[in-house]
């Protein structure tokens, strides 16, 4: 079976069983993302926990390769260097960090009052080490591809963009 670029999810009828789940998910094979949601019997959202394969990679890749070319240029420079490779990387996760929230946001409508949401973000080559955790904690699993979930996302953007420029226009 080809690699699949899939989000993962597992609702959870109740919002305290959750914990045990997200820990294992983190060491499933292919993990990029993951986030816990939870809802409270009221209807209250929170992101209760986040976990990102590789965070901060970025950030000290390019410092580290910033400083080295600046090393040409003395310590000065290299510490420049650092500094502005630095910049880069961060502003590069911190964009990925956007569009995570805006992902986020889009789920938001899945996690059931008093119950919470597993999101996942996965290249699985088999959709079983999955499966079997969603079946080994009694939940509900459900998959939707990398395409299909960044088309609904980028409807959801589009359509706070025009929320926002009618709201804006009805200002002036």
């Amino acid at each position: 079976m080809s690699e699949q670029h899939n989000l993962v999810l597992l609702t959870f009828p109740g919002a305290t069983t959750w914990r045990s789940a997200f820990d294992e998910a983190q060491h499933l094979p292919g993990l990029r993302l993951a986030a816990a949601l939870e809802r409270s019997a009221d209807g209250v959202l929170a992101v209760r926990d986040t976990y990102a394969k590789g965070a901060g990679v970025a950030t000290v890749g390019s410092g580290l390769l910033g400083g080295l070319v600046g090393l040409l240029a003395g310590p000065v420079g290299m510490l420049l260097g650092f500094a502005a490779g630095a910049a880069l990387g961060n502003a590069a996760e911190e964009r990925y960090a956007n569009e995570a929230g805006a992902a986020l946001i889009v789920l938001s409508p899945r996690v059931p009052d008093g119950g919470a949401l597993i999101a996942l973000e996965m290249r699985e080559a088999s959709p079983g080490p999955a499966d079997e955790l969603a079946a080994e904690h009694r939940v509900m699993v459900e998959r939707i591809d990398e395409q299909t979930f960044t088309e609904q996302v980028r409807a959801a953007e589009k359509k706070a963009e025009e929320q926002k420029a009618g709201e804006q226009k009805a200002r002036e």
